[in-house]
């Protein structure tokens, strides 16, 4: 009574597995990024090349870079104030106690009288030997290296595009293989049901088929799922505050081995590395730097220059223009050790510099060659991944004959079917994370 019940309630749970395995499918096609209908936006074809292009353009990183670039320019222009004229304009009206003096307050006590004058000063560096220019070389080379820094955050951003881009394609072949997987274990589930409704095949065969579609649906829930958490990590990478709709192209064509001599990658690395290029500048920045506060000892040479007039004065004032030039020379004596500390600061900062450009050199060998090892083994991995998926496809195949024929059991079919599914999604992650390396190879090389 318990097994006929039990074959009784069978149809009825076929029959639900194929609705939910319809909303399932219905529904990826209903969220999928094809839709352009029903007020959805049709979605925009987009290649990595263009993705690339969007992102240096909507990123806020790459904006930022730009702005401190641009700032930076402008501290240079600061530097080189110091050796062009300061010109000064003056207005002065006095309403005084003509002939007192000024007692309190100064060393000196100048005369006082009532006057409306006007005048204008000019000042002009000579020389502090060699200090101002070195303190203009060293913002120009920190200008240089915040150009530098940008060029390295556009290869930051581009390597994010390409990791998102390329995670988001597999995401999308992911799902088509989980489609193809439920809409194949359904057939097989429903041939299994007619099968037992016959008295051919056992309730258990049925259950056993029952479970792997439920398995593939799974697997499409979750394919889905990281579908849309790749779309979403691609907007954001690509300056969006919104998730886009896109149709991703995929042109990756013939994948070839990855260049075999580790080290010309490395020397091209040293060569082209944007964020190697940025602090070996900061460095020569700091070296410059370093020189001008030992500069500091040393004099400074000025030239001044005064002349105005006074239509309104006193009779005491006898002349109503004035005008004066001289050569001003400051020497310093002593300051408490300010300028020593100065000195020796400077000092350990270059040195820091300095050894801050080795450790980053270090890194780019080691990622380099990590990197190289990685797209190795990537590539390495699209081959065996292909013949096992060959050979999966073979064994279903002749499992599905062997099953239909009777000579083997459900399980069998199912580990053929188990393996079938993981070896072609195995394939097509194991070439786009050759893709990834790639990408990250030429992050790490600088191109």
């Amino acid at each position: 009574m318990e097994l006929y019940s039990s074959s009784r309630r069978k149809p009825v749970n076929r029959f639900r597995t194929v609705v939910v395995t319809g909303v399932l499918l219905s529904g990826a096609g209903a969220s999928g990024w094809g839709q352009g209908t029903g007020g959805t936006p049709a979605p925009v074809k987009l290649t990595v090349a263009d993705a690339e292009a969007i992102a240096i353009k909507n990123h806020p990183q790459i904006s930022t870079a730009k702005l401190l670039a641009l700032a930076e320019g402008e501290v240079t222009r600061q530097a080189k104030a110091a050796e062009l004229p300061t010109v000064t304009g003056s207005l002065t009206a006095v309403d005084a106690h003509d002939g007192g003096r000024l007692t309190a307050g100064v060393l000196n006590n100048p005369v006082l009288y009532t006057r409306a004058a006007g005048g204008v000063s000019v000042s002009q560096l000579i020389t502090d030997f060699g200090r101002t220019r070195n303190l203009v070389s060293s913002a120009a080379l920190n200008a240089r290296a915040q150009q530098s820094s940008e060029l390295a955050t556009e290869a930051d951003i581009k390597l994010a595009v390409d990791q998102a881009f390329y995670r988001a394609l597999a995401a999308q072949s992911v799902v088509n293989v989980a489609k193809k997987t439920v809409s194949f274990r359904q057939d097989t589930a429903n041939l299994v049901g007619s099968l037992a409704n016959a008295k051919l095949k056992s309730t258990l065969d049925e259950s056993f088929a029952e479970v792997n579609l439920n398995q593939a649906q799974v697997l499409l829930l979750d394919a889905q799922n990281e579908e849309d958490a790749a779309f979403a990590d691609l907007s954001n990478v690509l300056g969006y505050e919104r998730q886009q709709n896109f149709q991703l192209v995929d042109r990756m064509g013939q994948s070839k081995a990855p260049v075999q001599d580790i080290d010309s990658l490395t020397m091209l690395a040293f060569q082209s590395r944007p964020d190697l290029a940025a602090l070996n500048e900061q460095q020569q920045a700091a070296e410059k730097y370093r020189k001008a506060e030992h500069e500091l000892w040393r004099p400074t040479i000025s030239a001044l220059a005064d002349a105005g007039g006074a239509p309104v004065r006193s009779d005491a004032i006898t002349s109503n223009w004035y005008g004066a030039a001289g050569v001003n020379i400051n020497i310093p004596v002593f300051n408490g050790g300010l300028y020593s500390a100065r000195a020796k600061e400077a000092d350990y900062r270059a040195s820091a510099a300095q050894e801050q450009v080795r450790a980053l050199r270090n890194t780019i060998a080691r990622d380099v060659r990590v990197s190289w090892l990685a797209a190795q083994s990537a590539y390495q991995k699209i081959g065996v991944t292909a013949k096992l998926l060959n050979q999966a496809n073979q064994a279903l195949d002749l499992a599905q004959t062997r099953y239909k024929l009777g000579l083997s059991s459900i399980v069998e079919l199912s580990q053929a079917q188990l393996a079938q599914t993981s070896a072609e999604i195995g394939n097509t992650n194991a070439r786009y994370d050759y893709q990834r390396s790639l990408a990250a190879i030429r992050y790490q090389t600088g191109q």
